[in-house]
């Protein structure tokens, strides 16, 4: 997990005593790994290894954080992943997880070898759902397995920013955003009617796939060989693959361009082979671009913005507010081609 570290010496005392309760020797060396947003990731040098120490925050959602992931990696290790971290130990009273050190740099603009990794690993993944490490009942984090339910996150999403009065963000939000909205809903409802039957019933278990919720080569790091480390599990569940494929599509933090977005889509039809994957991914693939351009504005939300401070953000509030909603704005007119998707 090569990053930028913060601190290139200096303990965090409770981190350390944490890893060295967690790695049984001795923590030599400490340091905080930056561009984390939710959760604290620290490496760890004891005399005989290095590791990743991952601390959990609290989830006001409520869900098990640590434990979906210790769960899965231990799935994983099982099933002989290789491309993933290993889980060493972990202490879900103090929420916190040791896991192997994964050397590698940030993937950046994916090429077609990325994508056939990602591919790859989804395959997988699939392939294991008939003995998956979660029930079926187990979710992934923001499940979005009918229109219905996407509609019903936009609005929740929309309503609790405007609570917030923030004058620049109201102003996106009323002549932008709500626009935005009533354009993709109506054709939203016609195609999914078209594709599956109804825009509100559920997706059947049987079309469902164990996923990554926040899978996409912002949590990968290349190795020297080129091989990916794929990484973060915290938030993995059951889901509709459109949504998954949809998310990969749209991701902020890796945008795909022309080529990479077919290649991708092509494996993703080779792997998803229900009928009506495609079809659903075209119809949601909209309203999924609205939804990431409500995220995009997390950082509006006081308590959002602690949690990043938390983690380990820095800079100033009022510049992070702004060039969130300069992002959620090219979101909002990023376009993918329907044919693409179809």
């Amino acid at each position: 997990m090569t990053a930028a570290l913060t601190r290139a010496a200096g303990i965090d005392e409770t981190a350390a005593g944490i890893a060295a309760d967690l790695a049984g020797a001795p923590v030599s060396r400490l340091a905080q790994l930056g561009g984390g947003r939710n959760s604290r990731v620290y490496r760890v040098e004891t005399e005989a290894a290095y590791y990743a120490l991952k601390l959990y925050p609290a989830d006001e959602t409520g869900r098990d954080r640590i434990g979906v992931e210790t769960t899965v990696l231990r799935w994983m290790e099982l099933h002989d992943f290789t491309m993933v971290p290993r889980l060493i130990a972990a202490d879900h009273y103090r929420g916190a997880a040791l896991l192997s050190w994964e050397a590698g740099d940030p993937v950046g603009a994916p090429a077609a070898a990325d994508i056939a990794q990602a591919c790859s690993f989804l395959r997988r993944l699939h392939e294991g759902r008939r003995s998956p490490a979660l029930p079926p009942g187990h979710l992934a984090a923001e499940a979005c397995l009918s229109g219905a339910e996407i509609e019903w996150q936009l609005r929740t999403r929309l309503a609790a920013l405007r609570t917030l009065r923030d004058p620049a963000l109201t102003t996106f939000l009323n002549h932008q955003v709500e626009p935005a909205l009533t354009a993709r809903l109506e054709p939203a409802r016609a195609a999914m009617k078209a594709a599956c039957g109804s825009f509100d019933a559920e997706l059947p278990q049987t079309e469902r796939s164990p996923v990554p919720a926040d899978f996409g080569f912002h949590n990968a790091l290349r190795r020297a060989d080129g091989r990916l480390t794929f990484i973060d599990f915290d938030y993995f569940g059951w889901d509709d693959p459109a949504k998954l494929i949809g998310d990969l599509l749209l991701h902020p933090a890796t945008a795909l361009d022309a080529a990479a977005r077919a290649t991708l889509l092509a494996g993703a039809r080779g792997i998803y082979t229900k009928p009506g994957f495609a079809a659903r991914l075209a119809a949601l693939l909209p309203l999924l671009g609205l939804r990431w351009a409500l995220i995009l504005l997390n950082e509006f939300h006081p308590e959002r913005w602690r949690r990043r401070i938390a983690a380990g953000q820095t800079g100033s509030w009022e510049d992070a507010k702004r060039r969130q909603l300069e992002a959620a704005r090219r979101m909002l007119t990023r376009h993918i081609i329907p044919e693409a998707a179809a």
